[in-house]
């Protein structure tokens, strides 16, 4: 099935503006979520973990976690950035919505699981003594904080995904239904038929039904006069 315009985009074969590929919402969310998550596992990294102990409350888990949901954030959202990308010159409406229930699964799911981080990782802090000097004590603080701004994130990703849904799923059934009612009506006929027939005008005089009786022809042989 060719799309004519379809799941917020519109026809296939244009050709691809940067600068309005940039300007669109749900991409400039996007960036700042990769941005998020590249804050999120770079401070996990980097300052989490002193001589091979997690400072999160010595809970190796929890840095592990977190660096996991960074790292996998990261990768999916480069992924889905290309979908972005090549979104409007996808000529297969079955492909743009699959593509949309990719980016509404994925948004949600990171939604959740950066929730599961920020509270992971916030309960095991909160229980955790302070480092010697402080060391690390503010990337620590900043995956919390970052892990907490990426739920909000991934939240209106999640939103305009669902908008993109539903405004592809009502072009469907537009189309579905412009399709049904779009029935050609068959042409009259030109001629008229008699009383009884198939046109059923009640109007319609039956052959030879306005002569006289001497007027019609005799019915039966016909006899020639005698002179």
């Amino acid at each position: 099935m060719e799309s004519g315009g379809a799941y917020g985009a519109g026809k296939a074969g244009g050709p691809f503006d940067p600068l309005a590929f940039i300007k669109k919402p749900q991409v400039i969310l996007r960036l700042v979520s990769w941005f998020f998550s590249i804050i999120v596992f770079a401070c996990i990294s980097t300052q989490g973990w002193i001589e091979g102990t997690c400072q999160y409350n010595s809970d190796g888990s929890a840095c592990r976690f977190g660096t996991a949901i960074g790292v996998f954030s990261f990768l999916g959202l480069i992924a889905l950035l290309l979908v972005d990308a090549m979104f409007d010159n996808i000529s297969s409406i079955q492909h743009r919505k699959w593509a949309v229930h990719a980016d509404m699964g994925f948004s949600g799911g990171f939604t959740f699981l950066y929730f599961v981080n920020f509270c992971y990782l916030a309960d095991t802090w909160r229980r955790s003594t302070s480092p010697p000097d402080g060391h690390g004590v503010s990337g620590v603080q900043a995956a919390i904080a970052f892990s907490f701004f990426s739920i909000l994130s991934f939240a209106g990703l999640t939103y305009f995904a669902v908008m993109r849904f539903k405004e592809g799923a009502s072009e469907a059934f537009a189309s579905n239904a412009y399709d049904q009612n779009d029935v050609t009506q068959p042409t009259p006929s030109p001629y008229s038929t008699y009383a009884g027939g198939e046109s059923g005008d009640p109007y319609q005089q039956p052959p030879f039904g306005g002569m006289s009786d001497q007027q019609r022809p005799p019915s039966g042989n016909f006899n020639p006069p005698a002179y």
